[in-house]
């Protein structure tokens, strides 16, 4: 193995050192050299030399505009560490299942899983356990892949690819809508025949080797794989994401078990049911960062009144297909948040009723005035939210908290 230079002094960068090390970083954080509890070094980028690096590896989250990527010139991702031939030419390397798209990636991860684990899956990737961690023995790795990660991804490919439905999402880092797009299906360009991949049909033309099985949405793709939809106990996007991962254990296994899906839990501030002590419905979907999840949570309430709370960090994303489909239904805005004026701006240009409230507490109060046993009252946001949180998870509990109170 050639020496290892890592780039960022993150999660995914010190597993890897601790697997390899002691390796050398480099961390914009770091001003003077120094050496870490385990030996490793840590200096400034100013420091880095090019010519003296045999490899590096960056954190999955740093930009390609940083100085540090543009300045390597043998840079690899974590995936091509420990996936590609290049670098495991001896190894035997598990068969991966690689899941990504914009929403519902972790969801799909974690479903797959827990329908493979007695098969010996383990998951790993953007879920939150560094490849260096996996059991490098485990059959198969269920893997939730960023579009960061494959930006830098040069060499590794999955054994079966699962892109769920991509709408434009951190156009900053990769400077446009097509280099989101382009890095989501990048991984198509490596497939090989007898390798699948899962994609929706507005992609379907992506060049690929591999055979394609393309879907407008969950009711298709079961038909597909013939899977009976009205046994899953899923609604809403988790739906897809259920038969995506009753689809792998379909086309790997060949096995449907439905139990087994409906026994999984889904984790809080994923369109969260809670009823308040009048009987009336809350959502907590507080995990709806992007406008695509945001739509995903409306539909189950389409014949209901909705009280929705939108907004906060949105990442100068375009919200007019949001509100193209708001107009669909018969709902109030409750704006938040950094782009609260500019949602209520829309709200205005589109004829939808709305409130400019600016904080999570405001709205819900306001909400408390008109919320019925009839209506529902929905955390669905369409934005990031640190402009007023510390996570999507701390605005959840937020709201719960507020409405245990009603």
């Amino acid at each position: 193995m050639k020496k290892i230079t890592l780039f960022g002094y993150g999660k995914t960068t010190r597993a890897i050192a601790k697997r390899f090390g002691p390796c050398t970083f480099f961390d914009d954080k770091v001003t003077v050299p120094q050496r870490d509890e385990e030996r490793n070094l840590l200096l400034p980028p100013m420091l880095f030399e090019p010519q003296k690096s045999e490899l590096e590896v960056p954190s999955p989250g740093i930009p390609p505009s940083n100085p540090l990527i543009k300045r390597a010139e043998n840079l690899i991702s974590e995936y091509d560490l420990f996936l590609s031939k290049e670098f495991n030419r001896n190894e035997k390397l598990p068969y991966t299942v690689w899941i990504s798209g914009t929403n519902g990636k972790t969801t799909t991860t974690q479903m797959i899983t827990h329908l493979l684990k007695r098969r010996g899956a383990v998951s790993g990737g953007n879920i939150g356990t560094p490849l260096a961690e996996l059991d490098q023995n485990a059959p198969i790795w269920v893997l939730e892949t960023s579009s960061f990660t494959l930006h830098y991804t040069k060499y590794a490919k999955p054994d079966l690819y699962l892109l769920l439905p991509v709408t434009p999402d951190h156009i900053e880092w990769h400077g446009s809508e097509k280099g989101y797009l382009d890095d989501k299906l990048k991984p198509l360009t490596k497939m090989r025949e007898g390798e699948a991949v899962i994609l929706p049909k507005s992609l379907a033309d992506a060049k690929t080797n591999g055979f394609k099985i393309a879907y407008d949405d969950p009711k298709e793709l079961a038909e597909y794989f013939g899977i009976d939809i009205s046994k899953v106990e899923f609604e809403g996007a988790f739906l897809l994401d259920a038969v995506l991962a009753l689809g792998v254990a379909k086309i790997l296994f060949d096995e449907t078990d439905y139990e087994k899906i409906n026994s999984f839990e889904l984790k809080p501030h994923r369109q969260e049911k809670i009823y308040d002590s009048k009987g009336r419905l809350w959502i907590n979907d507080s995990k709806a960062t992007n406008i695509d999840a945001t739509i995903k949570a409306l539909e189950p309430y389409a014949n209901r009144r909705i009280l929705l709370i939108l907004g906060g960090d949105d990442k100068g994303v375009d919200l007019t297909p949001l509100f193209e489909t708001l107009e669909k239904y018969d709902l109030k805005i409750f704006a938040i948040g950094a782009n609260a004026k500019k949602v209520a701006d829309l709200a205005k240009s589109f004829q939808i009723e709305h409130s400019l409230c600016e904080t999570l507490k405001i709205a819900l109060q306001e909400i408390d005035k008109e919320h019925t046993e009839t209506s529902v009252a929905l955390l669905s946001p369409a934005a990031a939210s640190l402009d007023q949180f510390t996570s999507y998870a701390q605005r959840g509990e937020i709201f719960k908290n507020i409405i245990s109170g009603f």
